[in-house]
């Protein structure tokens, strides 16, 4: 698996300037009607508890949009934050801070809701050796922000994408023949580290003498992970266990328990729910 790391993409900057380019295309029209030199002191709070992500992209919005307008963050990223924390504040030309509020807030409120997501399930198998892991499941076009975000909420990175790892599902074996056939081919052709998704101890079996770098556990029940666990340690040949598929936070403790070393969970990047954060104007 990918190691863990908290900086920023390298594709940031393209992601603000895409945002902005959507938002603002030939001009704000309806911020042109405040005079050009009129400044403006703003505050950012949230209005539900939060794990709090985003700030380099909420800073990049206003950094494309003015070098005059300043950003003071009053928490760390990362940091969970009880309802109606002051998050931020800014001050600068008012266009440019009426320009940039939706963009930033669409940023900073989707980039929590991811972290603040995966902070509890994180939380929720807590003193196990289990790591939450995310999936490809993301927001098309905001990939490595949502796979930061979960990083920052304390998970483990999948793959990133289709190139950078080998994952053999149902389809691959089939056309490839078998698991066996599948696992060599990939061995004679990448160096990449090599998955292989199983549905029943017979797959897992037979995935096991072929030694991929990881096997995907696919819908397994409780008592069919353990046996898994159990088999796979007495190999003993340094193949690891992830389990996927119908992972709520509800029973995540109870499948980490069964000694998986890995859960990969969907949820945390498609099924998330806006942070309801709130950017007013103020005195100061």
């Amino acid at each position: 698996m990918p190691a863990d790391d908290r900086a920023p993409p390298p594709d940031l900057l393209d992601q603000v300037r895409r945002a902005l380019a959507e938002d603002v295309g030939a001009g704000d029209v309806t911020a042109a009607l405040v005079p050009a030199e009129a400044i403006a002191n703003a505050t950012v709070i949230t209005r539900e508890p939060a794990v709090i992500c985003g700030q380099p992209w909420f800073d990049q919005v206003f950094a494309q949009l003015s070098a005059q307008v300043r950003v003071e963050w009053c928490v760390p990223e990362g940091a969970g934050v009880a309802a109606d924390t002051l998050l931020c504040k800014l001050g600068g030309p008012a266009r440019s801070i009426l320009t940039g509020e939706r963009t930033a807030l669409n940023f900073l409120q989707t980039l929590s809701a991811t972290a603040t997501a995966t902070r509890q399930y994180v939380d929720a198998v807590a003193g196990t050796a289990c790591r939450i892991l995310d999936t490809r499941k993301t927001l098309p076009g905001l990939r490595t922000a949502q796979k930061y975000a979960t990083r920052i909420g304390g998970a483990q990175n999948h793959r990133m994408g289709l190139y950078d790892a080998v994952l053999i599902k149902e389809n691959h074996i089939a056309a490839a023949g078998s698991i066996a056939a599948a696992i060599g081919r990939a061995r004679a052709t990448t160096r990449a580290w090599i998955e292989v998704e199983v549905e029943n101890m017979g797959e897992l079996q037979e995935a096991l003498s072929a030694r991929p770098d990881v096997i995907m556990l696919d819908e397994f029940p409780l008592e069919s992970m353990r046996a898994a666990v159990k088999m796979t340690r007495a190999a003993d040949n340094g193949v690891k266990l992830e389990a996927s598929g119908g992972v709520s936070l509800d029973r995540v403790r109870e499948i980490a328990a069964t000694g998986v070393d890995y859960v990969s969970i969907g949820s945390i990047t498609k099924h998330v729910r806006a942070v309801d954060l709130s950017m007013r104007f103020s005195d100061s």
